[in-house]
């Protein structure tokens, strides 16, 4: 699993585990969340999004079951 750097207000990169459907988000305050049962086309459909954190409101935030993991900051 890779993690990419995004420009975005809301988040500092992704990553997607596509084998488990896991979807991660770095946000800027350095939490990072993993998104459960996310599917490969929703994940397509966030990084070609005009802007990610309003499809993350729309589509992903209160949609997916979810998990708080420990704050990381980028090395």
């Amino acid at each position: 699993m890779t993690w990419l750097p995004v420009e975005s207000k809301m988040f500092t990169s992704v990553a997607y585990d596509e084998e488990k459907r896991v979807l991660y988000l770095r946000f800027q305050s350095g939490d990072v969340y993993r998104y459960f049962e996310f599917q490969s086309t929703d994940f397509r459909a966030f990084l070609s999004a005009k802007s990610r954190g309003r499809f993350f409101l729309a589509h992903i935030r209160d949609h997916f079951r979810f998990e708080r993991m420990a704050k990381l900051h980028a090395a």
